[in-house]
């Protein structure tokens, strides 16, 4: 049984940093490409970034050049390093694989941008 679960969130002021954590059981994470999503009040998820099996990343243009995503392979946890958030970074965060699996949406973990 897969289970994914997201960990991190909190309020942070404009500007500051937050790293993400997404603990994998079931479900050997580098043969797998994984992503970080997101959800804000009012609007759709949304793909943030994404690592291939073989460490390829890419990510949104909204968040390119501020987050990073990662892995650890023997921790079996993927991360995703935020910093430079802004208000628009305010959202649900969510891992989940590319594409994403139904039933594999955990609770998420809430970053909330604000002064």
């Amino acid at each position: 049984q897969v289970q994914l679960v997201e960990s991190g969130g909190g309020l942070v002021q404009p500007g500051g940093s937050l790293r993400l954590s997404c603990v994998a059981s079931g479900i050997i994470l580098r043969v797998n490409t994984m992503g970080w999503y997101r959800q804000a009040p009012g609007k759709e998820r949304e793909l943030v970034a994404h690592i291939t099996g073989g460490g390829i990343t890419k990510y949104a243009d909204s968040v390119k050049g501020r987050f990073t995503i990662s892995r650890d392979n023997a921790k079996n946890t993927m991360y995703l390093q935020m910093n430079s958030l802004t208000p628009e970074d305010t959202a649900v965060y969510y891992c989940n694989f590319k594409p994403p699996y139904g039933a594999n949406w955990g609770k998420g973990t809430l970053v909330t941008v604000s002064s």
